[in-house]
């Protein structure tokens, strides 16, 4: 029983670690390759179509009617991720810092106004809170916008750029480009202005 609780905590303390974000990009890689062999399309905005089929929507829209039998993997994948970013937060958080560059956190300080966050956590409370209203505001809007540009794109940023591009896929050339060109515009001028 001892050598069982110290196989455990040493395995508790490999996965609390910082790992190299290759290990991510080869788990990735991987999946999608099975998904592909699988005759699968790897990417989690489906799910949002699948649970309003799942309230009833497929009743009054054709899009919506669809055989939830055939998404039982993705509904499960979804989940999973849910119960898993719990697990990992809750059970598994490292307790050391997130490693930030010292010019992006002066970049931060100095321009935005954004301090390092203290504590266990690597988002600056000055922006997501729900005790001010500019960070709730924030959120609300950031929340259609990611929502409905899913859905409109036909998929988020992570299918279009990891399922979409590794099949060649020119419409999500597209997408990702015009994911780069939003990203640039938040960074360098909307969000200068709003902070």
């Amino acid at each position: 029983m001892i050598a069982f609780v110290i196989f455990a905590s040493s395995i508790l303390d490999l996965i609390r670690q910082p790992w190299h974000w290759s290990v991510s990009g080869v788990a990735i890689a991987a999946i999608l390759f099975l998904m592909t062999w699988m005759g699968r399309s790897f990417g989690v905005s489906t799910a949002f179509r699948n649970f309003c089929t799942m309230a009833g929507a497929g009743k009054r829209h054709a899009f919506f009617d669809i055989d939830l039998k055939d998404e039982n993997w993705r509904l499960a994948f979804v989940l999973g991720a849910v119960l898993g970013g719990f697990i990992a937060v809750y059970f598994l958080g490292s307790p050391e810092a997130v490693a930030i560059s010292e010019s992006t956190l002066t970049h931060l300080k100095e321009d935005f106004g954004m301090a390092y966050p203290q504590g266990d956590g690597f988002l600056p409370t000055e922006v997501f809170n729900f005790t001010s209203p500019k960070g709730i505001i924030l959120a609300i809007i950031g929340g259609f916008l990611v929502g409905f540009g899913a859905r409109y794109g036909r998929g988020c940023t992570s299918g279009h750029a990891i399922t979409g591009l590794s099949h060649l896929q020119l419409p999500s050339l597209i997408t990702v480009i015009g994911f780069f060109i939003g990203g640039l515009l938040m960074t360098w001028v909307i969000m200068p202005l709003i902070f």
